[in-house]
């Protein structure tokens, strides 16, 4: 899969809150990096270009891992831009342009998430299955998928975390975080849909507060929507709110029991933290490069 780069390859791992950028290389070494501030869409993409430019002029290709939605569409004038956010000054923003056009080299782009199923496919916890969905539940909730080796897309990509849950018993007035859709997975499970309701991050909750369990049932009767649509061999769940303490676990039982025995994974088998570390997002950017670059205009 993907094709052959010689020199050095720019990374960016676009986030609503930073852009890691970095210098790196085929060979998933990253030589540099540097951390930006998301801040207004001109000088946040500036600030990343100088710093890249700086560390030489002779990149083979650029991967962008970024927050979305995208539009990805290669026959579309507005590929490479984000769509409607809710970000604020960033909707309609071209990213991939400014990077092929200053940096002179082929660009690949999609969501931070789908760079992630396929570098997790291609080098971590997806390794050696013919299908991964990789599921990030933090500031929002994101979702990709690799079946066969491609990323699943339609007419655009994924939104996994805008799908309906139903409401758990004892959360039924909270009316949800989600700006377009109220109560949707991100709407209920989020990060800031948690400190809503309860005032603290769930790793700050005490370890007997029902919020542990009521996140843990919404993302397990997500894992059963995603079993029953494709049956994916790995379900991997990162993101910062993943990180509280037993949380995977719950999750686990949770998707054991709702989804009684039907499916053929078994949760406590087939749900599974990242292996990749802190870079997973820099590698999804590589992994993005390798599969498919497009020509800088």
């Amino acid at each position: 899969m993907g094709q052959d780069m010689d020199g050095k390859i720019a990374l960016i791992e676009a986030g609503g809150t930073k852009f890691i950028v970095a210098v790196g290389d085929d060979a998933r070494k990253i030589h540099a990096r540097t951390r930006i501030e998301t801040t207004h869409p001109e000088k946040t993409i500036a600030a990343a270009i100088e710093w890249l430019q700086q560390q030489g002029s002779d990149y083979a290709a650029v991967g962008i891992a970024s927050f979305g939605p995208l539009d990805l569409d290669p026959a579309s004038p507005k590929w490479g831009h984000i769509t409607r956010t809710t970000k604020p000054h960033w909707s309609d923003t071209d990213v991939a342009g400014p990077f092929a056009r200053e940096l002179g080299c082929a660009v690949g782009i999609d969501t931070d998430v789908n760079g992630a199923a396929l570098a997790e496919w291609t080098w971590g916890a997806g390794q050696g299955v013919n299908s991964a969905l990789y599921l990030t539940v933090g500031t929002g909730i994101g979702g990709g998928a690799v079946v066969g080796g491609r990323l699943v897309r339609g007419l655009s990509h994924p939104e996994m975390g805008h799908i309906r849950v139903p409401r758990h018993p004892g959360d039924t007035y909270f009316a949800g975080h989600c700006p377009f859709h109220g109560d949707c997975l991100e709407g209920l499970a989020c990060g800031p849909s948690i400190i809503a309701r309860w005032g603290a991050s769930l790793s700050d909750l005490a370890a007997d507060h029902p919020g542990h369990d009521i996140i843990a049932w919404y993302l397990a009767q997500a894992v059963q929507s995603f079993q029953a649509i494709f049956e994916p061999a790995r379900i991997i769940m990162g993101g910062g709110v993943m990180a509280t303490p037993g949380l995977i676990q719950r999750v686990k039982t949770h998707a054991a029991e709702g989804g009684a025995g039907y499916f053929a994974g078994d949760p406590a088998e087939i749900i599974v933290p990242p292996a990749l570390g802190e870079d997973s997002g820099l590698l999804g950017a590589l992994a993005l490069v390798c599969d498919r670059p497009s020509e800088p205009e």
